[in-house]
């Protein structure tokens, strides 16, 4: 498996879905910048003090990602990095978006996963994340999902979503499945946003994984509507299409700013599964078994 600090034979324990370069403030919120390399190392030591081996860095163009400060923060945390390609949402897409067609951007796309980075040899290794606005996909969104559809054909790499408020899963799915795109290798993200059971299940008997990965982000849904809501899923047989991660984006969440860390995921949301009756072979299978299928391994 590719990460930026070349390869590497085990994933172990993962987080899905990170940022460790994102810049969100477009130059006003100086909290939606994470431009505190130390702060961020410092978290991520933290978390590999905790057992996490990999992150996922889904910071893609036109988010502010920023290789050379991600190979820095791998190497000096300790904790492998898998970079990805792609475009997020309207509003923060690149004048690429826009001026270029299906077919160019697809092909950005593949060029990024076959032959490297920003004129590196580091190589995307997940699409993502690409988003859909809250109530109906923006033109703009509609051709990047398309271009990722068929970047994912051409490569064989995962697709990961970002859905706004955990909304318009569905219309993603219906969106790829027109485009002949895997769904096995889909994850719909954010959907712990939207603490609606029977709209998991019909995302899941698509066949995609499901992200549970705004952990911690108790002001939009507790944890422990989380952690309820994972349980019933688990019940049902569903262990093995769940992800986890926290999607840490601002610096006021990180623990040097006051904040939850990376960390809390198994400082305080794991023992929480647990006491909610989730045995430890399914919360492996979610942070260890899962990531590695997504990527292809079995």
């Amino acid at each position: 498996m590719d990460t930026v600090l070349g390869k590497t034979d085990k994933l172990g324990r993962t987080l899905m879905h990170e940022h460790l370069t994102i810049d969100l403030s477009a130059k006003k919120d100086a909290d939606a910048n994470l431009n505190d390399d130390e702060a961020m190392i410092e978290d991520m030591e933290t978390l590999k003090a905790h057992g996490i081996d990999t992150i996922v860095d889904v910071t893609n163009l036109g988010m502010g990602r920023d290789i050379a400060r991600m190979i820095a923060i791998s190497e000096r945390s300790g904790i492998n990095v898998v970079a990805a390609t792609g475009f997020y949402k309207t509003t923060f897409f690149p004048k690429m978006v826009y001026e270029k067609n299906v077919e160019e951007l697809s092909t950005f796309m593949i060029n990024e996963i076959i032959n490297g980075i920003d004129k590196t040899e580091i190589k995307a290794r997940i699409i993502g994340e690409i988003g859909t606005s809250q109530d109906a996909f923006t033109n703009e969104e509609k051709k990047v999902f398309q271009a990722a559809a068929y970047a994912h054909k051409i490569t064989g790499v995962p697709i990961t979503t970002h859905t706004t408020l955990g909304k318009l899963g569905l219309k993603q799915i219906e969106l790829f499945e027109k485009n002949g795109v895997d769904l096995e290798k889909v994850i719909i993200g954010h959907v712990d946003l939207n603490p609606d059971i029977d709209y998991y299940l019909k995302i899941l008997e698509k066949g995609c994984y499901i992200g549970f990965d705004t952990i911690g982000k108790n002001s939009y849904q507790p944890d422990t509507l989380r952690a309820s809501n994972l349980c019933k899923l688990i019940e049902r047989g569903y262990a093995s299409r769940i992800v986890l991660s926290l999607d840490i984006t601002r610096k006021s969440q990180l623990k040097k700013y006051g904040g939850y860390g990376r960390s809390y995921i198994l400082e305080s949301f794991v023992p929480m599964l647990l006491r909610n009756g989730i045995n430890q072979k399914d919360i492996d299978m979610m942070m260890i078994e899962n990531p590695r299928r997504v990527f292809g391994g079995r």
